[in-house]
């Protein structure tokens, strides 16, 4: 036997060449992935193109494609100031939405994570426990405790809730991030004079900042898209959200279907932009917080 055989059979696996190939995914697999994509962009492919038809179009042929495309309807929507207000609030409302939630989410993680305190768990628990407790279930109660602090009909009274609703999420998030980072990083830092607070700002916030950038995407998609709480909270239409535009444009203009297909069209797509671009970080901070 040659010293090159012999280097063959030490490097091929055990059960001949079979064995070592990579075994690809089965057809249906991808069939099934197929599918489940199908479904879930069908619908906003539809909306989308129908706001490039007519009423004539849609009543003759529901599922075709234009013919001609008709842009009047988008550029209608465009024109009208109802449309740029609801962005507007839209806007202000994940914007500070997502800013408190993200400060408040990595003080009161950092807490959790690195302290050790009567009641730590007990703590956490409490906001694991908030997953379970959409904002359905409370919104009587709610609604009641913004009226009493006069936030009703106010962008403060869905903001501050919907910060009280994100922060469970963001903290299950960012503790494993948190709690990962070595002690003796905290340690050394404390030996050349570094404070607990500047250890904070200058080595946790850069650290953990895939888990930060994460729930600040999931917080501002989430509250773009949210209805119900608007849908209570705000009666003026000046303070209208896009969610809460959209119905009050399709009950405004109900036989021109073609024009509200555009609006609602319009009004999701920031978001879509918005989540496509961060897609990646979302699943690496997703990523980081299992390991964690």
């Amino acid at each position: 036997m040659t010293s090159t055989s012999v280097a063959i059979r030490a490097i091929a696996p055990k059960g001949g060449p079979r064995r070592g190939r990579v075994k690809g995914a089965s057809p249906w697999v991808y069939l099934f992935a197929t599918i489940l994509v199908a479904v879930c962009i069908g619908p906003v492919l539809y909306v989308i193109i129908g706001g490039f038809r007519t009423n004539a179009q849609i009543t003759t042929d529901p599922s075709g494609f234009p013919s001609p495309w008709v842009v009047s309807n988008y550029t209608s929507v465009l024109g009208s100031s109802e449309f740029w207000v609801a962005m507007g609030n839209s806007t202000i409302s994940a914007g500070f939405t997502t800013l408190g939630t993200v400060a408040l989410g990595v003080m009161a993680s950092y807490v959790i994570a690195r302290y050790d305190f009567v009641g730590r768990g007990a703590m956490y628990s409490l906001f694991a426990a908030g997953l379970m407790f959409p904002i359905t279930v409370a919104i009587t109660p709610l609604y009641l405790l913004v009226r009493n602090l006069g936030l009703v009909n106010s962008l403060a009274g869905i903001i501050l809730p919907q910060i009280a609703f994100a922060l469970p999420t963001t903290i299950i998030i960012l503790v494993p991030f948190l709690r990962a980072i070595p002690k003796e990083l905290e340690e050394a830092a404390s030996i050349d004079g570094a404070s607990r607070l500047g250890f904070f700002w200058r080595m946790v916030i850069p650290l953990s900042l895939p888990g930060v950038i994460t729930v600040g995407i999931l917080c501002f998609v989430t509250t773009w898209n949210g209805y119900i709480l608007p849908l209570f909270i705000l009666n003026d239409t000046a303070l209208f959200t896009l969610p809460l535009g959209v119905q009050n444009f399709a009950s405004q203009y109900s036989v021109d279907t073609a024009r509200v297909l555009a609006y609602t069209s319009l009004s999701m797509i920031p978001a879509l932009i918005f989540f496509s671009l961060f897609e990646k970080r979302i699943v690496g901070g997703l990523t980081g917080a299992v390991k964690g």
